[in-house]
């Protein structure tokens, strides 16, 4: 059996009608260890979104629910976190951040995590 490791969500909201939302269902659905970041405190079904960026030291993936635009005061605290992987998900790209993680090691995934999850290819 597979182990899972823990999912960042930045960009995380509870508004039910976008998909980092749907995307924090989807990932406690399938059983994967999942925090948030977002632009306020809040709890999801047990999930807690911090509005500040806290320091995890377990993040194997985070996943991208923000703009380009809203991604450059993230750049310090992804590196920060390390994870193994950073998922773009579609409207998210962002070459100078892609850049900046493959410069650390970091895999940059262009995917749909909803999708990758409904494909089990997560």
């Amino acid at each position: 059996m597979k182990t899972k490791y823990t999912t960042l969500i930045i960009g995380a909201t509870t508004n039910p009608n976008r998909y980092a939302y749907l995307a924090l269902e989807s990932l406690v659905k399938h059983n994967y260890p999942v925090v948030g970041v977002g632009l306020k405190e809040a709890e999801i079904n047990g999930i807690k979104i911090y509005k500040d960026k806290k320091v995890f030291s377990d993040i194997d993936t985070v996943t991208l629910y923000l703009s380009a635009k809203n991604q450059t005061d993230f750049y310090d605290y992804l590196l920060q976190l390390n994870p193994r992987r950073v998922i773009f998900n579609p409207g998210t790209q962002n070459p100078e951040l892609e850049n900046l993680l493959a410069k650390n090691n970091i895999e940059v995934v262009h995917a749909c995590t909803l999708v990758m999850l409904s494909t089990q290819q997560y």
